[in-house]
């Protein structure tokens, strides 16, 4: 089965940047990837600071980003860059960690100004960790996700398209790295 991790980069996991990851990962669950969420939120921030590559929950993300073929890096945006907290853990990922990896960013800032974080701040921090299929993602802004009274979050109808369109890019490139023919030749993961 085709693995997707999710790394949320939301120092809080009631951000909006909930609402992007939601919408993704309902709608890769419902046509069949086994989705991972790995937040920073949820990381023990002590292990995480100190970059504790012994601790369980650091191993258990770890792996997780290893055995996926895809990754979708989600953050929001703070001063014209990804958040800290998803710096630290990108800075556990090993040296070729993304290699042979589908990447898909997921951005959220106050205003469309902080469009280009993703090829400015996160892209070569990607390609430094052998990422190079890196699909053109999405980035919203904060107006355009709200909460419901319920926990949830609503979407506008365009930001919706948008990450309709993105999720079925990323599901047409798993479709073609899974053709691929070679693939364990290459180095890269089955």
């Amino acid at each position: 089965m085709t693995k997707i991790a999710v790394i949320a980069g939301s120092p809080s996991n009631g951000s909006r940047l909930f609402g992007l990851i939601q919408h993704a990962t309902d709608r890769l669950a419902r046509v069949g990837y086994d989705v991972d969420l790995i937040s920073a939120a949820d990381l023990p921030a002590e292990e995480l600071l100190r970059a504790n590559f012994n601790s369980p929950a650091i191993q258990e993300a770890l792996s997780s980003v290893d055995e996926a073929d895809a990754v979708i890096i989600a953050s929001p945006v703070f001063k014209a860059s990804y958040s800290g907290a998803l710096k630290t853990v990108l800075d556990l990922v090993p040296q070729k960690g993304f290699q042979g990896k589908i990447v898909l960013p997921l951005f959220i800032g106050g205003t469309i100004a902080h469009l280009l974080a993703v090829d400015y701040a996160l892209k070569p921090v990607v390609a430094a960790l052998g990422g190079t299929n890196i699909l053109g993602g999405v980035f919203a802004v904060d107006g355009w996700v709200s909460r419901t009274e319920h926990g949830g979050y609503e979407l506008t109808e365009q930001l919706r398209e948008r990450l309709d369109a993105a999720i079925g890019d990323l599901i047409d490139e798993l479709g073609h790295y899974a053709s691929a023919p070679n693939r364990t030749e290459q180095g890269q993961a089955v």
